[in-house]
């Protein structure tokens, strides 16, 4: 796969590949793994998230309210 970059981002990258004293395309390659690694991680929390609503397991704003109201009393 072959990914093109504007010249201003190919500077930046550049640039930070050598300020972390590696190859610009080790440099890149990590910063897709990570972003991939999130993405996937995030979707996994939305996906539950939503499973949570489904089922009904949600607080109302009342109920936050109390539980902020508490977090700060409790200090």
């Amino acid at each position: 796969m072959e990914v093109q970059f504007g010249h201003e981002m190919e500077a930046r990258l550049r640039r930070v590949a050598a300020e972390n004293n590696g190859p610009q395309e080790d440099y890149v390659r990590q910063l897709v793994e990570r972003y991939v690694d999130h993405d996937e991680w995030f979707r996994r929390q939305v996906r539950q998230g939503l499973a949570q609503l489904d089922r009904g397991e949600h607080l109302t704003h009342a109920e936050v309210g109390e539980r902020i109201e508490r977090m700060f009393l409790a200090k």
